[in-house]
């Protein structure tokens, strides 16, 4: 099985705030604290961490992007807490958390990146909270998108006292190859089921309301879009917070990050990124780095 979190770019990483949050620390090619450009926050979804991203990572510090990636509590690297108490609201924390941590080193607020879970989060954190950007791939959905463009027949399940780790036993995917897969299946972990409760509308949940017209910010949503609903959805998303949006077909969730077409994806960050770089001494053209195997 291929570790992509081992073949990570050299970096620093610290625990910060009182839950003791692993949070790792990329810098940019040619780039520093002084840089005009803002950083980069990547948030993690449920059951993940901070290694979700690790084929991620090499092409925007490869561009020249200081890169934070946040590992909420109780997941990968942070220290273990009882996740039956933790709630959506705690997660908010956590991210902010980082940007008060990214704050003291930066004169400009970062550009979230959120997946999945955390990018329900990163819409609840821009009502309220300065950022410069909103990256949103393949996220959970707020109340007012799924009031428009329903989830059909959903059978809801009570979660229990936690979220088990998906198995992933499947042996093919549409976009991840059988290493992709493993490397998932080794990192995965155990979910808030308060969490769940909030935001997901499959177990049950009335949905996390998110004010569009407060998030400011310029936003991209980028969304696996394997059928009209799913494409309704991501457009739904991008309206409601007057972003921009590409739909990949033939992707799945996960393998939006870490499955064979993830550079596509990247790609249209690299474009939609170029607008922060513009006013930036360091040097600003949208690029992949260099012939990385997947």
């Amino acid at each position: 099985m291929r570790d992509y979190a081992k073949e990570l770019p050299e970096h620093v990483s610290k625990y910060i705030g009182e839950n003791e949050l692993f949070l790792e620390i990329f810098q940019g090619n040619n780039s520093s604290p002084q840089c005009a450009r803002p950083p980069l926050l990547f948030v993690h979804g449920a059951f993940t961490g901070s290694w979700m991203w690790s084929k991620y990572i090499p092409h925007f510090t490869s561009a020249g992007w200081n890169s934070y990636c946040i590992n909420l509590r109780g997941h990968y690297k942070s220290r273990s807490v009882d996740l039956t108490k933790v709630e959506f609201e705690n997660y908010l924390d956590d991210i902010r958390q980082a940007i008060s941590e990214i704050a003291e080193e930066y004169a400009v607020p970062p550009v979230v990146i959120g997946f999945s879970m955390g990018g329900i989060l990163s819409q609840k954190l821009a009502e309220g909270v300065r950022i410069a950007g909103l990256v949103l791939i393949d996220s959970s959905i707020c109340r007012q998108v799924h009031d428009e463009v329903p989830y059909r027949d959903l059978a809801p399940r009570m979660p229990g006292l936690i979220v088990p780790a998906p198995a992933r036993d499947e042996q093919s995917s549409a976009d991840e190859t059988l290493d992709d897969i493993a490397f998932q299946r080794k990192y995965l972990s155990m979910e808030s089921a308060k969490a769940f409760a909030a935001f997901s509308f499959h177990f049950g949940a009335e949905g996390i309301s998110v004010d569009g017209g407060k998030i400011t910010c310029p936003s991209l949503v980028i969304s696996a879009a394997n059928d009209e609903e799913d494409d309704r959805r991501g457009r739904a998303m991008a309206r409601h917070l007057g972003g921009e949006y590409l739909g990949l077909e033939g992707t799945t969730h996960t393998g939006l990050l870490v499955g064979q077409r993830y550079c596509e994806a990247v790609s249209r960050m690299m474009v939609w990124l170029a607008r922060f770089a513009e006013n930036s001494s360091q040097p600003s053209k949208p690029r992949l780095a260099s012939s990385r195997p997947t």
